[in-house]
């Protein structure tokens, strides 16, 4: 008897899932636990596997498709069965919209160098898994690379034997008006959703306090030249909050509509962007963690939320979120709260300034950091406190340790 897979639901937010692709066609028998198809959800893109014996009957949703959780993705029954009934009852899928260009050219022209990658007609890179990822590994962008593959599609060997190859000369209009249009992500759409909820359901206010650093650096210097494990500012940071988080836990709390709840333990979301919006993965009981395990536990997650690796443990449970744009040379932000978080730090970069100490003035490293709270849980006075606790954890880093 035939039988209907539905789209799964993979994450806790997710509403509808995309096919990335499909490993099985139409007709192709296939087994328990072999891999049926990559489907794009709204933290990452994950291999789905089939759960039963048969032969793949029907497709519901085609590669680059969106479709809601739990319409049909997939119908496995006997060869030449009659699942006319079955379809009849079941859930269409939403149609995608192929990505658009518009140009509309000039009559002058002139020769510029470009480097031109095949063109795929629904918009997407045609890759296995496996030469995604060694491309990904080798730094290798797919579009460079003509597959040898069935249809086109990159294979192993395509990555294995790529070198980058001398620029093609082609002709392109000159002063000519375009545009492409993408269809949005499933993270993209629940990033939107989400923020815009938090941001318009909560009452946010913001507090900003300036941090000299310069025992930070000098500690950090002093671990990362005896210890094998190297730290980052942010790792300092990360761990400076979490004991500040436990001494302050109305803090480390969450607006639950009838209750407000205070968190006992310490998960720090991280914000990691991507190339498709923002990922937060967590820091489990970081106020238990030493600085070395902190960042190794960072640099992993950032790298498996970078290649699409992250699992729903490795996201869920943040008690509270830090946003880090220093690297990027931002001196100061607000962030908007990630929910179910009453509070998120935004935290700019270390900048050399002339400060006073001593009834002179010399030079400083100073870093700012903002707290968003939402006002429906914490006071301005209760995070204030916070931020004092915070400051001085990392005005003298051996507080933190205690």
């Amino acid at each position: 008897m035939a039988e209907i897979v539905r789209m799964p639901k993979l994450s806790d937010t997710m509403t509808e899932g995309t096919v990335a692709e499909w490993h099985k066609k139409v007709g192709d028998t296939v087994k328990s636990g072999e891999l049926l198809a990559e489907i794009e959800t709204d933290k990452a893109t994950m291999e789905f596997e089939s759960y039963q014996d048969g032969v793949l009957l029907h497709i519901g949703v085609n590669k680059g498709q969106s479709a809601p959780v739990d319409s049909i993705l997939a119908v496995f029954g006997k060869q030449g069965e009659d699942i006319s009934a079955i379809l009849s009852g079941g859930n269409a899928p939403v149609p995608a919209v192929a990505p658009v260009t518009e140009v509309k050219p000039e009559p002058q022209s002139i020769p510029v160098a470009t480097n031109a990658a095949k063109p795929i007609a629904d918009g997407r890179v045609k890759a296995s898994p496996l030469a995604k990822r060694l491309a990904s590994d080798k730094g290798i962008d797919l579009n460079e690379i003509h597959g040898s593959g069935d249809g086109g599609r990159i294979v192993r060997r395509d990555i294995e034997q790529y070198s980058p190859s001398a620029r093609s000369a082609t002709t392109v209009s000159v002063g000519q008006e375009s545009y492409h249009e993408e269809q949005v992500s499933q993270m993209r759409k629940t990033i939107a959703r989400r923020l815009s909820e938090s941001l318009f359901s909560a009452p946010h206010f913001y507090l900003t306090m300036e941090i000299d650093m310069d025992n930070a650096i000098a500690a950090r210097k002093a671990i990362n030249e005896k210890s094998e494990s190297k730290i980052s500012f942010n790792d300092m940071v990360i761990k400076s909050a979490a004991a500040a988080l436990k001494r302050h836990p109305k803090v480390n709390a969450s607006w639950r509509e009838q209750v407000i709840r205070y968190n006992e333990h310490v998960h720090i979301g991280v914000a990691v962007a991507v190339d498709e919006g923002l990922l937060v993965p967590v820091i489990r009981f970081a106020d238990s963690k030493g600085l070395a395990q902190i960042g190794a536990e960072v640099k992993d997650l950032a790298d498996k939320a970078k290649s699409k690796k992250l699992q729903p443990q490795d996201w869920e449970g943040n008690t509270f979120t830090i946003s880090n744009l220093g690297m990027f040379g931002i001196e100061e932000f607000t962030a908007i709260i990630n929910p179910p978080d009453a509070c998120i730090l935004a935290v700019g970069a270390i900048r050399q300034v002339p400060v006073i100490k001593n009834n002179e003035v010399v030079p400083g490293n100073m870093m700012k950091v903002t707290l968003s709270c939402d006002h429906r849980v914490v006071d301005g006075a209760t995070g204030a406190a916070f931020l004092q606790t915070l400051k001085a954890n990392l005005e003298s880093p051996v507080l933190m340790l205690v």
